[in-house]
């Protein structure tokens, strides 16, 4: 039996009719190879499981890639803890990237890692199209998602939470209470953690055999400034609802600043309740009921996973779902006697 022919990058030149540089340009992310020809290099690297060479001298890189969307809120600061813990576990160092953009990372961003070596890559929140899933395994970089902001294509290595798990148990505590017209202010409505945050909701309304009211369901950025706009327009509905379920604390604590700038009193006059238990929700006034959201752990597992795959180690799951828990502090009451 003929011995296998060692995969290197004049064989995977040879097969797709270019030269060794334009290969050697495509798995270093360089801008300046056609498309077509990048596509066809790039299933070729796959197909042979070309793994670039590193010298055994210089052994791992000790770093790891987390690439965010946006870093402007205490959301954010959590999944940096916990890939730094993950991380400072197995003597490696992070490196944060943000991108202003849920589009993902661009050539840009893959020019600049592919000028260092890491580890790996662990992208938090966004989109991770399928020419760069091409490029970062052209490379044999390892990747995975955190919170990914649609479905995972297939092999993509994920963790998340149970968002619809977590919607379900914040709006049967609002019901149980007593709350009929509840308010519910979710993510970007193109982003799956808040779509199933939604969906939790309404399968627990309709559970409890009260009506959905689309008036009711708005769609904001997770931050502060939306969730104060929308508590605005909630409260100044006729029919005003009673409770409010917001997708994130950050919305949550814009809705305290709409309810406070009307006069109303939470819980006396509204309830609240948010999501991920920052740990801003245990100091807020009044504490916050919240859906606990293990931010934290989900990325030292992306993290772990990440390095995993690095050293070559089987891969346990590609998708990964953390439980989320219900949090009641004093953000919810029942509501004042005559509404409901």
């Amino acid at each position: 039996m003929p011995a296998k022919r060692r995969v290197t990058i004049a064989l995977i030149a040879e097969e797709a009719g270019v030269s060794v540089p334009t290969v050697s340009k495509v798995i270093n992310g360089r801008p300046e190879v056609a498309a077509e020809t990048r596509r066809r290099v790039e299933r070729l690297l796959h197909k042979h499981g070309y793994r670039r060479r590193v010298s055994q001298s210089d052994g791992p890189a000790g770093l790891i890639d987390l690439v965010f969307s946006e870093i402007e809120s205490p959301w954010a600061m959590e999944i940096v803890r916990g890939a730094e813990t993950a991380a400072r576990e197995a003597d490696a160092g992070i490196v944060v990237s943000v991108l202003h953009t849920h589009a993902g990372p661009g050539r840009d961003w893959l020019e600049r890692i592919a000028a260092r070596r890491t580890d790996g890559v662990v992208v938090v929140a966004s989109k991770l199209s399928a020419t760069l899933q091409g490029q970062l395994n052209a490379r044999a970089t390892p990747f995975a998602v955190v919170d990914p902001e649609g479905e995972p294509a297939p092999g993509v290595t994920s963790v998340g939470a149970t968002n619809w798990n977590g919607g379900l148990a914040a709006t049967r505590h609002l019901l149980e209470l007593g709350h009929r017209r509840i308010g519910m202010i979710g993510g970007p409505a193109d982003m799956l953690c808040s779509r199933a945050r939604i969906d939790g909701y309404r399968a627990a309304l309709e559970t409890a055999g009260v009506t959905v009211s689309p008036e009711l369901i708005r769609h904001g950025d997770f931050l502060v400034d939306s969730g104060r706009d929308h508590g605005h327009a909630l409260l100044s509905l006729d029919d005003p609802p009673t409770a409010i379920f917001a997708g994130s604390d950050m919305q949550a604590f814009g809705v305290f600043e709409a309810a406070r700038r009307r006069g109303l009193r939470v819980p006396d006059d509204l309830s609240v309740v948010g999501f991920d238990d920052l740990p801003l929700a245990r100091s807020a006034w009044p504490p916050l009921t919240t859906v606990r959201q293990p931010l934290q752990d989900m990325a030292a597992a992306a993290t772990r996973m990440v390095l995993a795959m690095g050293r070559g180690e089987p891969s346990q799951a590609r998708r990964v779902e953390l439980a989320t828990e219900l949090v009641v502090r004093e953000s919810t009451a029942p509501p004042r006697a005559g509404r409901g």
